[in-house]
């Protein structure tokens, strides 16, 4: 079966070209030209996953990916003209699952949007959900919950978390991150990974700051404390 998948960009060029390199692929394509019909569509139809521009003429992508987080879970694919640190720093706080700067190769795009389809995944059946106190990971349903109410995170948070509890005691350097979830869209230069974490924690901690699951080694990378209780964190980002 064919995955459903949203374009949002005003490019007509670049929009027909995806189109036409997906569609042979295993996708069903859909295109929309701004953000309010992106948004429209989104709430219509049922898409595996959405390519979102940043520079659209209504407005900006980033509204777009935070109006469209507030309602589903729908991986998006950020594209940024400029490469810009910045902008891609901004897209993973407000919920993308990853981004690419323009120009790009199209067979770059198609993995990095396997890559977050994947991540999307139910895992298999046998993942039996992991529980530390108040904070129940369901790997099987993908769901994070914090005294049974659950807690947004994109996929590529939600494999972040994951990893560093199936892990839990042991520290995880960037590099060993990187090569457990696949090195697509982690880049140490922006700090993405911080930008991650920080995102984790506001969903899962009483206090980000004092953050009792999800701790700092500085210098050196992440733990997950399976202690909850009474331990602080060695150092923030």
């Amino acid at each position: 079966m064919a995955q459903h998948i949203l374009i949002v960009d005003d490019d007509e060029r670049l929009t027909e070209m995806l189109a036409g390199y997906l569609t042979p692929r295993g996708f069903s394509v859909e295109r929309r030209a701004d953000g309010r019909g992106g948004l429209t569509a989104l709430e219509a139809g049922d898409f595996d996953a959405v390519i979102l521009d940043v520079m659209l003429p209504d407005m900006d992508g980033f509204e777009v990916c935070r109006r469209a987080r507030a309602r589903s879970n729908v991986p998006i694919l950020m594209l940024t003209a400029r490469g810009d640190a910045t902008d891609r720093i901004v897209g993973l706080e407000i919920g993308a699952d990853d981004y690419l700067p323009k120009p790009f190769d199209p067979r770059e795009l198609l993995a990095r949007l396997g890559a977050v389809l994947r991540r999307a995944r139910p895992a298999a059946p046998s993942a039996a959900p992991l529980r530390f106190g108040r904070l129940t990971i369901d790997r099987q349903a993908r769901l994070v919950l914090v005294d049974g109410q659950r807690r947004e995170l994109t996929g590529r948070q939600f494999d972040l978390l994951a990893l560093l509890a199936e892990r839990a005691g042991r520290v995880q350097t960037r590099e060993q991150i990187m090569t457990a979830l696949g090195a697509e869209g982690w880049d140490n230069v922006d700090r993405s990974i911080d930008v991650h974490v920080s995102r984790i924690r506001n969903a899962v901690e009483d206090d980000p700051r004092r953050p009792r699951f999800v701790r700092t080694v500085r210098g050196v990378g992440y733990v997950f404390s399976p202690a909850s209780e009474g331990q602080e964190s060695a150092g923030e980002p």
